[in-house]
């Protein structure tokens, strides 16, 4: 979460490392920290406790982060395993915290108070620290004003141990060498193609050979397993009937709740240049209504361009004539010099998101539908949960259903796909959440109701299961047939195209092996480890730098069913490009994540030597895990 809200790039590795110095700070990041133990906490680590308000803000953050990149559901991240990713993390951040307190490292409040007013996300309309902002941007992410300074605190002082810890680390360069030396390799091979066709007709299967087949790849000859279901529901529209005509007194205080939802102001990405004086503002205009960029006119104030904007805001916002100006011009358009607080503006309009301003009539309809669908959700709580007392005083399934007002379905069988034993498709509820319920529900017992994404409430028990059952060999000749001649064909070609590369092992050269298949030698280009071909597949390729030259080798082609043997003819190994500035940095940023990988050791260690305590019921009522 702090991250995010940081700004912090995130530190990355060349590719020449890649795969062997990837673990970093990902691993324990930087979070809230809290002291003070509660009753309630989630875990401890030595005397450093989590708490469960810590929990849920961190996890709650992580929550919204995922969420940026796409529809993310709590269930989503329980299969995810999210809750104990992110006590992981704290567990680890939590270790170090006592090393800091044992070796008394501090933070004084003028660095704690600097830190905070460079962070970007605190700016105002003006682009400097704005102190509305900051309370604004710390609630929206759960924290309190002193409980984020607090943070930041732990936080560098956490840091500083990092920095002794990793400070100058540098990769060895007999290391550098090597992994350079891996990365970088060239080779070059002499290969031919051993055609699909090169083993002739492949003789049909007898009937004890099938029947062994058969029985050896069951799950491709069998039945799949059908249940015997029976399911209550209850949807929406069976009680919308039951539900009372929304009122006008209704509708209109719904309306006065949710007006900030009907009436939302118009918003204007905005940049600004500042002048000292308004005459420098006026020549800057002109050398803009002349046609010079905006940007060239702050790149002369000394200002990047990612240091133009000032964010989204609105006219109320800016306030004053610097409102005015902004928002009386086009989008593009640059305004004349305004006055402001700090000295003369320019600003220019990069976007304009329009405002809404909806009346009580426009969504009368609309907010109608909301109320009886919110009313209707009340009716399905009370059946849910009618059911459930029905079923906790020993009604059946059927039973409780009837009390509650619940549809009942019976399916004599059904399979994963949703398929009766006829092959027909069963009668299931249009609700991609209701068979993963089926497939997981124990044999006989009265299924618990649950609600789904469509609103709809279920009950299911699972009254028998009918278990995969091997089809009989007649059905199921033709299918099995052709599937053993295909193994048996790639069998007896991968078995030719080994003795064709131990032959040419044997003589040092492909030609002999070529020749008695009728196929011709073909020099490769030169070939590296992680590089596509057309012809070599990753298998084959793995084997070419594996094994030293001049030893044959063999595997899939990329493409087609037949098979490559080749021989190494020759290796390259590149020395390392000392002295390139890119691969300086590269060499310094992998020594960088070897670091924190020594930090994150420390951090285990520490761990294990403090005692870690977790209390998962709690870790469950944050994460839903178990309801």
């Amino acid at each position: 979460m702090l991250q995010k809200m940081r700004g912090f790039a995130k530190s990355w590795v060349s590719s020449i490392f890649l795969g062997v110095l990837a673990l970093a700070f990902a691993m324990w990041g930087i979070g809230d920290i809290f002291q003070g133990k509660t009753s309630t906490d989630v875990a401890s680590v030595g005397s450093r406790a989590i708490t469960l308000e810590e929990f849920q803000r961190e996890y709650r953050g992580e929550m919204r982060q995922r969420g940026m990149e796409g529809e993310f559901t709590p269930e989503m991240a329980r299969a995810m395993d999210l809750g104990k990713q992110v006590l992981d993390r704290s567990l680890i951040r939590a270790a170090l915290d006592n090393i800091v307190g044992k070796l008394k490292l501090t933070v004084s409040d003028a660095l704690v108070a600097a830190q905070i007013r460079n962070m970007p996300q605190f700016k105002g309309p003006l682009g400097t620290f704005d102190k509305q902002t900051f309370l604004q941007v710390a609630a929206r992410n759960d924290f309190t004003e002193q409980g984020f300074i607090d943070l930041i605190r732990t936080e560098t002082a956490r840091d500083q141990l990092a920095r002794a810890v990793q400070g100058g680390f540098q990769m060895p360069p007999g290391l550098v060498t090597a992994i350079y030396a891996y990365q970088s390799e060239v080779r070059a091979a002499d290969y031919f193609e051993l055609a699909a066709n090169a083993v002739g007709a492949i003789a049909p299967p007898t009937d004890a050979q099938l029947t062994a087949y058969v029985k050896a790849h069951a799950a491709s000859f069998s039945t799949p397993e059908y249940r015997e279901v029976t399911y209550a529901i209850a949807t929406p529209e069976d009680v919308m009937s039951k539900i009372p005509a929304v009122t006008d007194a209704q509708i209109k205080q719904q309306y006065e709740a949710q007006k900030d939802t009907y009436n939302i102001a118009e918003k204007r990405d905005i940049e600004q240049v500042i002048f000292p004086a308004e005459a420098d503002a006026k020549a800057a205009r002109a050398k803009i209504d002349a046609g010079t960029s905006f940007a060239d006119i702050g790149k002369a104030r000394g200002l990047k361009a990612n240091e133009l904007s000032i964010g989204t805001t609105t006219q109320s916002a800016l306030g004053g004539d610097l409102g005015k100006a902004a928002f009386s011009v086009p989008e593009g358009g640059i305004t004349r010099p305004v006055k402001g607080p700090f000295g003369w503006v320019l600003m220019r309009v990069t976007k304009i998101t329009p405002g809404v301003n909806k009346t009580l009539d426009d969504v009368k309809g609309e907010i109608a539908e909301a109320i009886k669908k919110q009313l209707a959700g009340g009716k399905l709580v009370d059946i849910a949960n009618a059911y459930q007392e029905a079923v906790d005083g020993g009604d059946t399934l059927t039973d409780a259903a009837k009390k509650a007002g619940m549809r009942v379905v019976h399916l004599a069988s059904v399979d994963a796909h949703g398929l009766a034993a006829d092959g027909t498709k069963a009668n299931l509820p249009d609700d991609p959440d209701f068979m993963p319920q089926v497939l997981q529900a124990e044999v006989g017992e009265e299924g618990e109701p649950f609600q789904t994404k469509t609103t709809n409430y279920y009950a299911v028990k699972v009254d028998g299961v009918i278990p995969p059952k091997l089809k009989p060999l007649d059905q199921v000749r033709a299918a099995a047939t052709d599937e053993w001649m295909m193994r048996e064909r790639e069998k007896q070609l991968e078995a030719k195209a080994k003795a064709l590369a131990d032959q040419a092992t044997k003589d040092g050269t492909l030609a002999n092996a070529a020749k008695s298949v009728g196929a011709t030698v073909q020099k490769s280009p030169g070939l590296q480890r992680q590089m596509k071909s057309d012809t070599f597949s990753p298998a084959l390729m793995a084997s070419v730098f594996e094994k030293p030259a001049h030893v044959g080798v063999f595997g899939p082609a990329a493409k087609g069913s037949g098979y490559i043997v080749a021989l190494t003819t020759g290796v390259l190994h590149i020395p390392p490009p000392t002295g390139n500035p890119q691969f300086e940095v590269s060499v310094e940023r992998a020594g960088a994540e070897m670091g924190s990988d020594i930090t994150l050791s420390l951090a285990e260690a520490a761990k294990k030597k403090q005692g870690v305590t977790i209390h998962q019921d709690r870790v469950n009522q944050v994460t839903g895990e178990g309801s």
